[in-house]
C-alpha cells in the first residue's frame, strides 16, 4: 500500500468543520438524516491497513463517479442546475430557465456572454449613455441592478465577458430574488465555470474569421492524484473589426484546482483574469426619410454594419479579475454543505462619444442630413463621453441541500446565507464644467474631435487620449447580508409545494466630490482642478423576498408549475445616489407564472414553457412638478410566453430553440410628461423574440447546421416615437471530423445575408448588430 493509501485509509470521519457559517445549523440535520435509509454520515468508511485488497478495490469506485460529472461540451440538453443554490433537477425549478450549454457556445461561435444571450429569447439591450450595454428580461432591466452571476455569486461590473472559461450560461425568468436578493425582477443569469475534472482531457480551438480574426483557446485538464485534478484555461483574440465596428484585443487565463472530489470534504480554488483593450462603437445616429418626415418615420443609416466613425483612439479597456475558495462538506449522500468565498477587482477605462449629424449649416447645400440628402460628403460630428471606473467586491456565501423525510413526507430543504461588500469609484475629467466650458478646455489641451463624412469611415483620426486627467468623481461603498430558506415538499404521490422566505438587509454610502476650476490657464491643463466640498448620501434597506410553488409531476416526463414570487430594486441600482432618491423605499415586483416541462421516453429532449405576467407596483417615478422629488408612483406590467425545447430528436439531429411572445406590455400609472406616457407599451419590450439552431450528422464525418435569430420592432428607451426595425438574421454551419475525438474542422457563417439591423438601442443612437462573419475553427483533442 502506498504511503497516500495508508493516510486514507487511516484517516478517521471528520465530523462537521465548526468555522463553517453555516456549520451549526448544518448539525441540527442530524435528526432528520436518523429517518433516512441512509443514515451514515460520511461515505462508507476506508478498510483498514491490514485490507489492502479491499482498499484498490474501492478505488477504482470514486474514479468511476468523478468522471460521470457531465459537462457542458457534451450536449445542448442541461439535466441540472444551481442556479437555485442547491443542485437541482430543472423540472423542478417552477420558472421559466435556459441553459446555452459549452457545445451550443462553440456550435454557435459564441465568443462573449452578450452574443450568448442574443440567442434566447425575452432578452434586449438598451445601448446606454454611458456605453454599456443594459440587459432586458421582458422589458425588466437587469444589468443596472447587478443581475449576472458567476457561480452564483454576483458579478455586478460592465465588461465584455468571455466564453472560453464557461461550461454554460443559465438564464431564469422572472424573480429570482429569493436566491439572490436585491435586484432579480426581470430574472438573472448565471455563468457557470469550468470546474478540474478527474479526467485527463486537454483541447486546443483555433479560430481564423473575418476581418483579420484570430482567435486561440486553450482547456487543459489533468487529473493528478485519485481525487485531485486541476484544470487551466487561455484565451488570445485578435481582429480589425467585429463586424459591427469594434476592434478586438483581448487575453484571457483562467484555472481550476480540485482535492477530495467526490469525498466527505472537498476543496476547490479557481482564478481569473481577463483583460480587454478593445475598440468602442458608441453607436449610429437615427436618420429620416426627409428633414420634414414624422418621427414615425426614424430608420437606420444605409451603410455597412462594419462601418466606423468613432477615433481611432477611442477604446473600451478593462479588466476581470477574480479569485474563489469553496468547500463542501457531505454529512451522507442527502445532505451537503457548500460555502464559497470570492473577491474581484474590475476596471474600466472607456473613452468614446456619440456619433451624430452635424448641424444643417455643415452639411452640402446647408440641408439637414436625412435619407434624402444622405451620402459621402455627409458630415458628422463626434462627441466625447467617458466611463472611468473601479469596483471592487468581496462576498462570502454558505449554501446547504438536504433531503430528508418527516411525517411521510419527503423534503427537498435549501437554506443559507450571504454578506457581500461593494466598492465602485467613478472618474471624470472636467468635474462641475458646463458645456461651453468643457468645450474650451477640450480645445486648450488638443482634445477637440474632428469631424468625418459619411464616405469616409474608418478615417485614422485620433487626439491624444494621454493628456487627459481623471480627477475622483464618487465614491460608493455598500454592505448587504442574506439569509434564504426554502422547502420543497412531496405532499402526494405527484404533488409537490415550494415555499420559500428571504431576508436582506444593505446599507449604502454614496459621495460625490465637488471641483473649482479657476478659468485661468487652461493649457496647462488640471492643475487649475481643485476638490472643495464633499456631496454625502446614505441608503438603508431590510426587506423581505417570497416564493411559492406547486408542481404536478404526473409522470418522470411531465411537470406543470404554479409560481408566484415577489422581487425588490434598492434606489442605488446603478450605484448611485442623490438627494432626491436616498430616502426612496425599494420598488416592489411580483412575478407569476403558469408552466411545464415535457421530457422525451428516453430523456434526451426537453420541452418547457411558461405562462407569465411581470408587474412593477411601485415604480420610481420623478414628480411632474418638482424634479427634485422621487415618488414609487409607478406601475407597469407585461405578460406573454416563454418556450424552450434542447437536446435530441434522434441521435443525429440536435436541436435548440427559444421562444418569446409577449402581446401585453403597458405602463399602467406614470406621473411623465414624455415618454413613457400612462396606456404607452414600455421601451424595448418587443412582441415577439426568438432563436432556433438544429445540427444533423450526415455520416460519421460530416454534421451541418443552421438557424436564425428574430426579433421584432421594439422602441427605444424613453419611447421617442419610433421603432427599430424587425430582423431575422441567418447563421450556417458545417463540421467536418478527420479523426474521431482527436481533430475536427468547423466552417460558421453569421448573418449569411449580412443583414443591417439595430441591435442595441438609446433614444438618440443604436449599436448595429454584427454583419456577415465567416469563421473557419480547428479543434484538436489529446
Amino acid at each position: 500500500m502506498s504511503r497516500k493509501q495508508s493516510r486514507r485509509a487511516a484517516r478517521p470521519t471528520r465530523p462537521a468543520l465548526s468555522l463553517l457559517p453555516l456549520g451549526a445549523l448544518a448539525a441540527g440535520f442530524g435528526l432528520a438524516s436518523a429517518a433516512m435509509a441512509q443514515t451514515s454520515v460520511a461515505p462508507a468508511p476506508k478498510p483498514a491497513a491490514a485490507k489492502p485488497a479491499a482498499e484498490e478495490t474501492a478505488l477504482p469506485t470514486v474514479r468511476i463517479k468523478a468522471a460521470a460529472e457531465p459537462q457542458g461540451k457534451d450536449a445542448y440538453q442541461a439535466t441540472e442546475t444551481r442556479i437555485g443554490k442547491g443542485k437541482q433537477d430543472i423540472r423542478d425549478i417552477p420558472q421559466s430557465l435556459t441553459v446555452v450549454t459549452e457545445k451550443l457556445i462553440d456550435d454557435r461561435n459564441l465568443d462573449n456572454v452578450k452574443d450568448v444571450l442574443k440567442n434566447t429569447a425575452g432578452i434586449t439591450f438598451m445601448a446606454a449613455e454611458g456605453g454599456e450595454e443594459d440587459i432586458r428580461i421582458h422589458g425588466i432591466s437587469l444589468q443596472s441592478t447587478g443581475d449576472i452571476f458567476i457561480d452564483g455569486m454576483r458579478d455586478p461590473a460592465f465588461y465584455d465577458r468571455d466564453t472560453f472559461f464557461l461550461d454554460k450560461v443559465e438564464l431564469l425568468r422572472g424573480s429570482g430574488a429569493l436566491m439572490f436578493g436585491r435586484g432579480s425582477s426581470g430574472g438573472a443569469v448565471n455563468q457557470v465555470t469550468k470546474q478540474a475534472l478527474l479526467a485527463d482531457q486537454n483541447e486546443i480551438n483555433i479560430t481564423a474569421s473575418s476581418h483579420a480574426g484570430l482567435r486561440a483557446v486553450g482547456d487543459f485538464n489533468r487529473r493528478t492524484g485519485e481525487t485531485t485534478a486541476w484544470r487551466i484555461g487561455t484565451m488570445v483574440d485578435r481582429a480589425d473589426n467585429d463586424g459591427a465596428g469594434n476592434m478586438i484585443n483581448k487575453v484571457g487565463l483562467a484555472g481550476s484546482v480540485r482535492t477530495g472530489i467526490g469525498e466527505t470534504d472537498e476543496f476547490a480554488l479557481t482564478a481569473y483574469a481577463l483583460q480587454n483593450e478593445n475598440g468602442m462603437n458608441y453607436g449610429m445616429p437615427w436618420i429620416r426619410p426627409t428633414s420634414t418626415s414624422a418621427v414615425g418615420e426614424t430608420t437606420l443609416m444605409p451603410v455597412a454594419p462594419t462601418a466606423y466613425y468613432g477615433l481611432a483612439s477611442d477604446r473600451n479597456k478593462g479588466s476581470a479579475q477574480y479569485v474563489m475558495g469553496q468547500h463542501t462538506h457531505r454529512f451522507n449522500p442527502n445532505v451537503e454543505l457548500v460555502t464559497k468565498a470570492r473577491y474581484a477587482s474590475y476596471t474600466r477605462d472607456q473613452r468614446a462619444g456619440t456619433v451624430r449629424f452635424a448641424a444643417p449649416n455643415l452639411q452640402p447645400g446647408s440641408v439637414a442630413a436625412s435619407l434624402a440628402t444622405f451620402g459621402p460628403n455627409t458630415v458628422i460630428n463626434r462627441g466625447t463621453q467617458l466611463k472611468v471606473q473601479d469596483l471592487q467586491t468581496i462576498t462570502v456565501q454558505s449554501d446547504l441541500s438536504a433531503k430528508f423525510k418527516v411525517a411521510g413526507m419527503d423534503h427537498h430543504l435549501m437554506t443559507g446565507a450571504d454578506f457581500a461588500q461593494e466598492k465602485k469609484q467613478v472618474y471624470n475629467d472636467t468635474p462641475g464644467l458646463t458645456g461651453t466650458q468643457r468645450t474650451a478646455f477640450y480645445a486648450a489641451l488638443g482634445l477637440t474631435k474632428p469631424t468625418t463624412l459619411a464616405g469616409t469611415p474608418d478615417d485614422g483620426a485620433t487626439v491624444d487620449e494621454s493628456r487627459r486627467q481623471m480627477l475622483s468623481a464618487s465614491e460608493y461603498t455598500s454592505r448587504s447580508a442574506g439569509a434564504y430558506v426554502q422547502d420543497t415538499i412531496s405532499l402526494a404521490e405527484h404533488w409537490k409545494l415550494v415555499a420559500g422566505l428571504r431576508y436582506d438587509s444593505l446599507k449604502g454610502d454614496y459621495d460625490t466630490f465637488n471641483y473649482s476650476y479657476s478659468g485661468a490657464g487652461a493649457n496647462q491643463g488640471y492643475s487649475y482642478f481643485a476638490r472643495t466640498t464633499t456631496d454625502s448620501y446614505q441608503m438603508k434597506i431590510s426587506k423581505w423576498s417570497q416564493r411559492a410553488a406547486v408542481l404536478f409531476q404526473p409522470s418522470a416526463q411531465l411537470s406543470f408549475h404554479l409560481m408566484g414570487a415577489t422581487s425588490f430594486n434598492t434606489s442605488g441600482d446603478t450605484y448611485s445616489l442623490n438627494a432626491a432618491n436616498q430616502g426612496i423605499p425599494p420598488e416592489k415586483s411580483i412575478s407569476l407564472e403558469l408552466g411545464g416541462q415535457y421530457d422525451s421516453a428516453d430523456g434526451k429532449l426537453t420541452t418547457r414553457f411558461g405562462i407569465f405576467r411581470a408587474t412593477k407596483l411601485h415604480e420610481r417615478n420623478t414628480d411632474p412638478l418638482n424634479t427634485d422629488v422621487i415618488t414609487l408612483s409607478g406601475k407597469r406590467h407585461a405578460a406573454g410566453i416563454d418556450v424552450d425545447i434542447t437536446g435530441r430528436i434522434t441521435p443525429e439531429w440536435e436541436v435548440f430553440g427559444s421562444f418569446t411572445w409577449m402581446p401585453v406590455a403597458n405602463i399602467d400609472i406614470s406621473s411623465a410628461t414624455s415618454g413613457e406616457l400612462q396606456g404607452d407599451r414600455p421601451s424595448l419590450t418587443p412582441r415577439y423574440s426568438g432563436s432556433l439552431w438544429t445540427t444533423y450528422k450526415l455520416t460519421p464525418q460530416w454534421r451541418v447546421g443552421g438557424g436564425f435569430v428574430a426579433r421584432s420592432g421594439q422602441q427605444p428607451n424613453r419611447n421617442p416615437g419610433f421603432y427599430a426595425p424587425k430582423f431575422i438574421v441567418g447563421n450556417l454551419m458545417a463540421e467536418y471530423t478527420v479523426i474521431e475525438d482527436a481533430l475536427l474542422f468547423r466552417l460558421n457563417v453569421d448573418n449569411v445575408a449580412n443583414k443591417l439591423y439595430a441591435d442595441t438601442l438609446y433614444t438618440g443612437h443604436y449599436v448595429p448588430g454584427t454583419g456577415r462573419i465567416v469563421a473557419l475553427t480547428g479543434t484538436y483533442k489529446f
